[in-house]
């Protein structure tokens, strides 16, 4: 059985929340190398799924994989398994609920369906996206919690609902909104195409990239030389997500010409 070193990894970060959850991370590590079973995380940011994946990812006979329920979701959970099972045969633990109700007269948005679940006394840990419209909202929440929201959720704000377990086809995927950015750059490095996404400067993006909190792949990527190709995903804290969409070339003047998405 693989050994997780548990001081090296902890101490790649200054952070007490950062050390708090990877300390958790490493128990359900430590218990998937000795129980051969795999395990799930709550639910998380992308910078913090990152982390999770970054600080898993090293350690010998382990693999992730990262479910939010739909490809775009923001808050996901990280399972953790043996190498050897194949990743078809390893479950998320995810559920998916439909919020129904009258909403035609009183309009709730993304923070009244939150406070209603936090009312329950759920933690946020436990509920990933939600996908908000005018006739009500999809839930993508913890398996072990769905039949306590179907139960006890009964209103959003002044609004009686109704909740009711659906599939994950059934899921009505949000339209993204995306903000279409055409650059060039020098070179397909992490900081060049960062500062481009982002719209801001090489010398700053450096600061956030050697402070681990750029991700690339949804995982932690401390080296701004790091190699990006079409497809590819970055994050950061507090900026949101830049999609490499496509490399369409080189200029007349040897720069890289790209076109990135950032989701907004």
């Amino acid at each position: 059985m693989s050994v997780i070193d548990r001081e090296r990894i902890l101490n790649r970060y200054a952070g007490a929340e950062e050390k708090t959850l990877l300390a958790r991370v490493m128990d359900m590590a430590e218990n998937v190398l000795k129980n051969h079973q795999p395990a799930v995380t709550d639910f998380y940011d992308p910078y913090h799924t990152g982390l999770v994946r970054s600080a898993i990812n090293p350690i010998a006979d382990l693999e992730t994989y990262v479910d939010g329920g739909y490809p775009e979701a923001e808050r996901c959970r990280v399972v953790i398994y043996p190498d050897y099972l194949p990743v078809e045969e390893v479950d998320a633990k995810l559920a998916f609920l439909s919020v129904e109700g009258n909403f035609k007269l009183a309009k709730v948005n993304h923070r009244d369906y939150l406070g209603s679940l936090m009312g329950l006394g759920l933690k946020r840990e436990k509920i990933g996206d939600l996908i908000v419209d005018e006739r009500g909202a999809q839930l993508v929440v913890d398996a072990d919690v769905a039949s306590y929201i179907r139960a006890s959720l009964c209103k959003v704000g002044r609004v009686g609902v109704t909740v009711k377990e659906i599939t994950r086809r059934q899921l009505q995927l949000p339209q993204a909104k995306i903000k279409i950015i055409n650059a060039t750059v020098a070179s397909m490095r992490l900081d060049a195409v960062a500062a481009a996404g982002y719209g801001t400067s090489r010398s700053k993006l450096l600061r956030e990239i050697q402070a681990e909190r750029l991700n690339l792949n949804w995982a932690t990527c401390s080296n701004p030389a790091a190699p990006v190709k079409e497809g590819d995903m970055l994050s950061m804290r507090g900026r949101g997500r830049v999609k490499v969409a496509e490399l369409k070339g080189n200029t007349k003047k040897g720069r890289i010409s790209l076109v990135l998405h950032r989701y907004l």
